[in-house]
């Protein structure tokens, strides 16, 4: 285990290190959560243009039931596993390139910004897949895009993001069921 621990060091020093001055901004950009708010406003229009308003309010429920138990089975885990993030190690002190003003919590396993984002992407991709035709490559575009940024600004080592990438689908493919169930419940003609 510390061997592969040392291996995601090594690894996100690398991609780290990559990072220049002229790509800031993009990707301090893509890491703000309020910059994804264009897109979950294009998808919750997508959703009801095509699902109608009752069973949009179903997806937003469900939407907001899975962004709850992302964050909080990303604060169970930093808070659990303790692994501190690469800004606050002291093993990586002066070698890693913080991009951002602050590093934000002590403890980044697992990445909240990655399992959000892969959730959100695969469960509209199931959602509007058949109507949209490219929306799941979008998505899962953007997601990595997410994803990617958090190690280029410095406050994720990949496997933080890898976890997070894991535990998004599961949960996106968990709520995706538990909205099928509610909407033939409620809907009956899904």
């Amino acid at each position: 285990m510390e061997q592969l621990v040392q291996l995601d060091k090594q690894f996100f020093l690398f991609l780290n290190a990559m990072g220049s001055t002229t790509w800031d901004g993009f990707w301090m950009f893509m890491t703000n959560k309020l910059s994804s708010i264009p897109l979950y406003l294009f998808l919750l229009i997508a959703s009801y243009k095509s699902f109608g308003l009752k069973k949009t309010l179903l997806i937003v429920v469900t939407i907001a039931l899975l962004i709850t138990a992302t964050d909080q089975l990303a604060n169970f885990f930093k808070y659990g596993v303790r692994r501190l993030r690469p800004c606050h190690d002291p093993e990586l002190d002066g070698l890693v390139r913080l991009v951002k003003s602050s590093c934000g919590g002590k403890y980044g396993y697992f990445s909240a910004h990655a399992a959000n984002s892969f959730a959100l992407a695969f469960f509209f991709t199931r959602l509007l897949a058949l109507k949209y035709k490219f929306i799941g490559l979008f998505l899962c575009i953007w997601a990595a895009v997410v994803a990617y940024s958090r190690i280029y600004v410095g406050v994720h080592f990949p496997l933080d993001i890898l976890t997070g990438m894991g535990i998004g689908l599961f949960l996106s493919w968990l709520f995706t069921k538990l909205y099928i169930f509610a909407h033939q419940k409620f809907f009956y003609d899904f």
